[in-house]
Formats: C-alpha cells, structure tokens, sequence
C-alpha cells in the first residue's frame, strides 16, 4: 500500500541549475530529460537532425534546452529556459539558467522561486569565482538545498581524489555561507554518469544518482502555515443588476490560509474588518490557502486599492519606510548612494532613496568590503532605502514572497536590484545617517 501511495501522490520539487559557461549545465538538462524518457519523439527527431548536419555523431542533448537561435548558434544559454517533466515519484519544474556573468541577473531569476538550485563544476577547473557567486546567491534567496555536480568527470578519468578535493572546497565555502544543506554528486553528462544510472566508471561513489536525489529530497513548500499575505492586485466592482453592491477584492494569496469570518487588517492603512466571503472561480468556499486566485469580501467599505495588503489582525507586519536589506545589482548602471528609484514590494510600487550602502560582499574571502559608494552588476550587498510610503515587509527569512522586493529605474523602467529584507549570511556594517537626500525628503 505505501509503494502504491507513494507512486500516485507525487510532489512538486521546483529546482534551478547554475554554472560558469561550458560546464555543461543544458546537456546536463538534455541528458536528464533524454534518459527518463521525458523527451517527445519529435523533439528528439529534431535534435538529432540538428546535430547530424553539424557533422556530429551523437545527438546535441544541450538543444533540448538551448530554444533561441542565438542560443543554438553560440552554443550558449541565454535566457532561463523553463522545462516540466515528471517520474512516477515526482513532478518537477526545473529552470536552466546561465552561466555568463552577464546573464547572473537570470540565475538570481529563476532560483527566486526554487526549492533546490543545482550548480554545476568542471572537474578540470574546479571551483571558481562564478561558482561563488553561484552560491551566494542560493544562500542570499535562502535556498534549502544545494546540489554540486562535479561534471565531465570523463575528462579527469573519474578520479576520485578530484571529486573530493572540489566537493571538500566548496562544501566548505557554502557553509560558512549558511546553506543548510549540501550534497555533493559525480557525474558525467555527455556520457550519461550517475545522472539517471549510476556510473560502470565511479564505483568509489556509494551516493544516489542526480535524478535519484531530486526524486528523494524533501520539499517542505507548504506556505499555507505561514503569515497569511493577501496582496490585493484588482478591485472588482460589476455594479450590475445581478451583482449591484458586489466589491471584491481580487488576488493571489501569496502565503498562509484565509477563512471566512477572519478578522483581517488592511496595510498600510491599518484599517480592521473581518472576511465576509470567499469567492474561489466564481464560487463561494469557506477557506482558501496559498497560490489560489481568489477574490475576498469584507464587511466593511473600505478605501482598498491595488497594492494594499490583506493580513490577519493577529499577524500583521509591521509597516516601515526604512528598509534594511541584502540585495544582488543585475543591472549594468551602478547603484550609488543617493540613487532615486522606484521600489515594488508585492503589488505595490513607491518612490525610494538610497539612503546608504553599508557593505558589499567580497565573493573570493566573504569579507565585507565597507561603504563602497555604490554596487555594480553582480555585486552583492547590503542597502538601507527609505521609501516615500509606509510598506507591510516581512523578514525575507520569515517570507520569500512578502520579504522581497525589486529597485526599478524611474527613468525607463528597468529593473535595477532583488532585495531580500532583514539579514543575511553576512552581518550587515552599521548604517551612518545620511543627510543629503537631494530634494527626496521622505
């Protein structure tokens, strides 16, 4: 009965691979998806026609990923390429980003969201400057599990003592960065090695395969214990004969349970009222919970527009305009003391000022380099902002939804920083007064 159970009630691990360029992330992928049979016999057909007019005598399995042409032309990745296959143990949402330092801003992307980030090493080359930065990116967005895949073992003639002096370094510096938890795998992707079977070559390994491991770690992403957070995104309002006093609020629950009867609180008004009903597509329900689209009435009117937040009286944030946190610049301008910008929490977007920025990680020793002035693309670093409105921010530890937030350009709308709020794995300097707010004086 519990072989029967665990077959047909699979779950859903989301997960995010990472690497420096050519390490072999997308034939990793290709590799994966190829062997446990989740490649569609077209998809395969044209693959294999691809490489065959390259002049190649297997098939390119990294085309199963690499979708854009620049990317099949380069034979580099570009962009985050989203794939969704399933075993009979699992389901999995997997998200190949890549591995140039200027596309870092794609890997702080698609592992935002994953419960798992894979980052991939040459073995010839070991652990590396972007390996680090690999890293202290799945330890700043608080990822919970981190895989290294010590890849083309092949080429180090699947040595075990170059396995084990990689895993040893990074297995150390991950640490000291706080990931909680790191398992270290050999394999070979081109070849096939302990990637769906284990490897005829490594019997010094005694470990799961990788896919093994993805099928066998905990997912512990259940939000519907955690702060209930309701970011209004629509106000729905018909103010037709059917529904003539009909006022809802619309959006998707980005944590915790909602009930029917609750008493609620509306940030950052602060304004209480209780949960008068659930509409849930178009139909009435008592409870709705994470992830679900729903449109909530309350008992009272309520001046509620896009971007207020929805919580429980009893567990409502705290509401700020000084906000401290660790954040990753993905853009190419820098970001510098002083910087007027727009900051979106949720749904709600405010003007901000860069009030200070106390430190900036140093990747190589995890040493704080103090108020650098600023943060170029890739940095990392800690930022006090002031924002022109009060925000409901939760401890990104506490909340990955409602604990981040994104810097945007109010010139031309480009995305300038993610921010996670409160601490990080590095302890932030102590943040000066600044006076000069340049006409911004929130």
């Amino acid at each position: 009965m519990s072989t029967i159970t665990e077959l047909t009630e699979t779950t859903l691990l989301r997960f995010a691979t990472a690497g420096s360029v050519d390490d072999g992330k997308s034939t990793l992928v290709g590799r994966l998806l190829h062997d446990s049979k989740s490649v569609l016999t077209d998809q395969l057909e044209a693959v294999q026609r691809v490489s065959a007019d390259r002049g190649q005598d297997a098939p390119d399995l990294a085309l199963l990923t690499d979708g854009l042409r620049a990317e099949r032309e380069q034979g580099i990745t570009i962009d985050v390429a989203y794939r969704y296959f399933a075993t009979p143990r699992r389901r999995f949402i997997l998200a190949d980003t890549p591995g140039h330092v200027q596309y870092t801003r794609n890997m702080v992307t698609g592992a935002s969201t994953a419960e798992l980030t894979v980052i991939l090493v040459d073995a010839r080359n070991g652990v590396v400057e972007q390996t680090r930065r690999h890293a202290a990116i799945a330890a700043l967005l608080r990822v919970p599990h981190v895989v290294l895949a010590v890849n083309k073992m092949d080429l180090v003639e699947y040595k075990e003592s170059v396995f084990a002096a990689i895993a040893e370094e990074f297995t150390a510096y991950a640490s000291e960065l706080g990931v909680p938890e790191i398992t270290a795998i050999p394999i070979s992707a081109l070849a096939g090695d302990n990637v769906v079977e284990p490897s005829a070559h490594m019997d010094w390994y005694g470990g799961p395969t990788f896919l093994e491991h993805l099928e066998s770690v905990p997912v512990a992403h259940d939000l519907s214990h955690c702060h209930a957070r309701l970011p209004v995104q629509y106000v729905i309002r018909p103010q037709s004969a059917e529904h003539p006093d009909y006022r809802g609020y619309a959006g998707q629950i980005a944590a915790g349970t909602f009930r029917v009867g609750e008493a609620v609180t509306v940030l950052p008004s602060g304004r209480a009222t209780r949960i008068s009903g659930i509409d849930l597509l178009g139909k009435p329900v008592r409870t709705a919970w994470t992830t679900q689209s729903v449109t909530v009435l309350l008992e009272d009117d309520i001046d509620i527009s896009r971007g207020d937040l929805i919580v429980p009286s009893k567990d409502a944030p705290a509401t700020t305009q000084d906000i401290e946190a660790t954040v990753c610049h993905v853009a190419d301008q820098p970001l510098t003391v002083g910087h007027r910008v727009l900051l979106k929490h949720g749904t709600r977007t405010v003007k901000a000022i860069v009030k200070d920025i106390p430190s900036r990680l140093t990747l190589d020793d995890l040493s704080l380099h103090p108020h650098p002035g600023q943060l170029v693309a890739n940095d990392i670093g800690r930022v006090k902002i002031r924002t022109a409105e009060p925000l409901p921010v939760d401890s990104y530890a506490d909340s990955r939804r409602t604990g981040s937030f994104i810097l945007i350009d109010p010139a031309d709308g480009t995305t300038l920083t993610a921010g996670m709020v409160g601490e990080s794995f590095a302890a932030p300097e102590p943040v000066k007064d600044g006076t000069d707010d340049d006409g911004w004086d929130f």
